[in-house]
């Protein structure tokens, strides 16, 4: 077994994650002799001190393997399950991991026609960080995954290297800025994001457009964020949105009908709302292939809607 053993470097971010080598051996099962001995063994193979020891904490070399540790442990794990998936059939089970806004009345649909055909199926929905969903499918602990975002129309997202993956869009909508319903630019019939620089914002990254994208789209500074919501729900975000603390970036789709909310479409810049799925080579028949599939055909159906439904987005 090789000193940079996967072992050895899982256990030294272990260390440092928790600070401690003895809480370290605990979750990880191991005795905090075995944990010493296992860091021991990754300094003197890299001729450097990786870890100050009172308080436990890494010194700049350790600083340096962590930025290393990350990608390699998480490529090691993508591969082993990219192997796994090969190796044969697993039980019947469907995991499925997705950004908050994508997580849909469509998703909801078709989830329910996969288990209609699959009635044994152990279906798990989780719901993730953006950034989280990719790496999840790549080590197999997700079967697929859905992430959504903004972007010019037709242009991909744009994902980390986690591992061997397929990403396909399956849904593009418009956007629309959600405001309370009785806010001055509700009764607008489309609104430009370089007026709104100096208005109140919501910082909500994991639920609607990320402020620092909306400076980056209108190239200027701005979007001070008047309150930030840091959950992963809709819900919470549009209450605040209908209680005056700030405006929003969302979907367009879902603005409508809610209480005390309005959606005003976006006109400038050119931003769809993209949701892409994310996933390894799918086995023919199995329930993630059947999803992907009909995630399609409905992302086909609402593609032929066009805009239809870009106009008039008020909500009650």
């Amino acid at each position: 077994m090789g000193l940079m053993d996967p072992v050895f470097l899982r256990t030294f971010t272990v260390v440092v994650r928790l600070a401690s080598f003895s809480a370290a051996a605990r979750e990880l099962g191991y005795t905090q002799s075995a944990v010493s001995q296992q860091v021991a063994a990754l300094e003197t193979d890299l001729g450097a001190v990786l870890l100050e020891r009172r308080p436990v904490r890494p010194t700049e070399a350790g600083e340096r393997l962590l930025e290393h540790a990350a990608p390699l442990l998480l490529r090691l794990d993508a591969a082993r399950a990219d192997i796994r998936r090969l190796a044969g059939a697993r039980p019947a089970r469907l995991v499925v991991a997705a950004s908050a806004c994508a997580v849909t009345d469509r998703l909801a649909r078709a989830l329910a026609e996969v288990r209609g055909s699959h009635p044994r199926l152990d279906l798990t929905l989780r719901q993730l960080p953006r950034a989280a969903v990719p790496a999840e499918v790549a080590t197999g602990t997700a079967d697929l995954g859905l992430v959504d975002g903004v972007a010019a129309p037709s242009d991909p997202l744009g994902h980390p290297d986690v591992g061997p993956l397929l990403t396909r869009a399956v849904a593009e909508e418009p956007l629309a800025v959600a405001l309370p319903a009785g806010h001055p630019l509700a009764g607008r019939t489309h609104l430009a994001l370089s007026g709104l620089a100096d208005a109140r914002w919501l910082d909500a990254p994991e639920t609607a457009v990320p402020l620092d994208r909306l400076r980056t789209a209108v190239g200027a500074d701005g979007f001070r964020p008047a309150a930030r919501y840091e959950g992963g729900e809709l819900r919470g975000l549009l209450a605040l949105v209908a209680a005056g603390h700030g405006l929003a970036l969302l979907p367009a789709a879902v603005l409508r009908g809610v209480p005390g909310v309005s959606g005003v479409p976006l006109r400038s810049p050119r931003l769809v709302h993209r949701t892409e799925l994310v996933h390894p080579v799918l086995a023919p028949g199995s329930p993630a292939a059947r999803l992907a599939e009909l995630l399609d055909a409905a992302g086909a159906e609402a593609g032929a809607a066009g805009a239809a439904g870009a106009d008039g987005v008020q909500g009650s």
